[in-house]
């Protein structure tokens, strides 16, 4: 969860200060053969929060002698085999992440403790930090030389710039005997120019979270299809007394998500792609999409004091039920349900759709912006921190992932373990895409980023144009 949220601008200085700093990827030591494993049974019940997920305590397999051979101790299902033999020399890993509420939180503990245990001379310092601290503390991090051994990661851009810098691991053989567990389409946005620098444990698609019951209040019977549908809906629940729409001004990025999208109704998705390629956004998509928004914005429907609100704020309106909608990612309902007043936020009452098709646009229906959470693997990142990551991506972690709600696991094997309607919802857009937009703040540099999400919530906030939005964007880029 949270999944996504972003980095933009930490590694425009980071990038200069490690551009001489590149680090000698360590070959991973020979595999022993591991110990059978039982089948990894799905989980079949959300972690209840805020008490850790169980993990059975796993045991480290017995090697057996050369000469008289002893069968191996069976290792239990929670935990999956892995590559690295066991070593006398002690070796700490360094994990950075943003999954700061339960179940997540307590799910990634237990992933923790289960590998530690099976690996005695391991030891995993975790770091929990809010999206906003990280972008900050992994920025400071990084200038003073100290990477971690793996850290929250969107992909993208922003990992190309890591990349660039020097302070990412190529991972790309360490990887090459599982990485067909993974989906490939998930897999290459951890990919740059060739090389495998991280690992996806979340893919989605960003849609519309909305209240099943302020809809049914105030007579819209069902979801809109059509961006005008959408206006006259977002008209109904302010006549009814209802915020329609949450948003977080301060935090900038989940705006840009909506404006992402009314591009890509109206112009395309080989539009938007030239766009990002070319470095011109004086387009008739990007201008048509701005008056959109402008449009949104004569209806007044956002909640008071949406200019200087956080995500959490956005996302505890929608879970208090005092927002009607939010246009966000897979992670909104466990992030909606944290930061509610109940810890449970709206239920059954809590629906998805997907984003309205605009009329005479060129995008089709099925066309999605989407991405999720990764983990990237720092340059001094031992074998054992690589083989971690290996068993953080087994079936069995991955299936109490999604049992968990946390996000939508990309490894082969754990979909089953889906049944949230919504979340099946998301996954069905995920499968029908033909074309998927990654997060702009993450496709495009750390520069450019910034620069579109400054000129997206600037529309939003009605403090610019269309025009004037598309021109900054443009004037980022050409100055790249």
């Amino acid at each position: 969860m949270l999944l996504h949220r972003r980095l933009t601008a930490f590694l425009a200085v980071a990038a200069i200060a490690f551009s001489a700093c590149a680090g000698t990827a360590t070959p991973a030591p020979t595999a022993v053969p591991p110990a059978p494993t039982a089948a990894a049974p799905a989980p079949t019940a959300v972690p209840p929060a805020p008490t850790a997920v169980p993990v059975v305590t796993p045991v480290p397999a017995t090697v057996a002698p050369v000469v008289t051979p002893v069968p191996a101790t069976p290792v239990p299902a929670t935990v999956a085999p892995t590559d690295t033999p066991v070593a006398a020399a002690p070796v700490t890993i360094e994990w950075w992440h943003i999954t700061t509420t339960d179940p997540g939180k307590s799910l990634f503990q237990s992933i923790a403790n289960a590998y530690t245990v099976a690996h005695p001379n391991v030891k995993i310092n975790i770091t929990i930090l809010e999206n906003e601290a990280f972008k900050t503390k992994l920025a400071t991090s990084l200038q003073s030389g100290e990477v971690p051994d793996l850290f929250q990661s969107w992909g993208g851009g922003i990992m190309a710039a890591q990349a660039d810098a020097g302070v990412l691991k190529d991972i790309t053989a360490d990887v090459a005997s599982w990485k067909d567990t993974i989906n490939p389409g998930a897999l290459s946005i951890y990919a740059y120019k060739g090389v495998q620098y991280g690992i996806p444990w979340d893919m989605g698609m960003i849609g519309v979270w909305y209240n099943k019951a302020l809809f049914t209040k105030v007579g819209i019977t069902a979801p809109p299809a059509t961006w005008d549908d959408f206006l006259a809906d977002v008209g109904k629940l302010k006549a009814g007394g209802i915020v329609p729409l949450a948003i977080a001004g301060k935090d900038e990025w989940p705006s840009m998500h909506l404006w992402t999208y009314l591009m890509l109704r109206i112009g395309g998705g080989d539009n938007l792609s030239q766009q990002i390629q070319t470095g011109n956004w004086n387009t008739p998509a990007c201008t048509a999409a701005g008056q959109q928004v402008l449009a949104l914005n004569a209806l007044n429907p956002y909640q008071p004091g949406f200019k200087g609100a956080t995500y959490d704020n956005e996302a505890a309106a929608v879970g208090n039920g005092q927002a009607a909608m939010e246009v966000m990612g897979q992670w909104a309902p466990t992030v909606e349900a944290a930061d509610s007043t109940s810890k449970t936020g709206i239920g059954a009452d809590l629906g998805w759709f997907p984003f309205p098709t605009v009329a005479g646009g060129a995008g089709a229906a099925t066309d999605g912006v989407g991405g999720g959470n990764g983990i990237a693997v720092g340059k001094n990142a031992s074998p054992e921190a690589l083989d971690f990551l290996k068993f953080f991506n087994s079936v069995a972690n991955a299936t109490a992932i999604n049992s968990s709600n946390i996000g939508l696991s990309p490894v082969v094997g754990s979909e089953t373990a889906v049944t949230d309607p919504n979340l099946q919802a998301v996954l069905a857009g995920r499968g029908k895409a033909t074309f998927m937009q990654l997060y702009l703040d993450q496709a495009t540099s750390p520069a450019m980023g910034t620069a579109i999400n400054d000129a997206t919530i600037a529309l939003f906030d009605g403090a610019s144009t269309p025009e004037k939005a598309c021109q900054a964007i443009t004037d980022a880029a050409a100055a790249q």
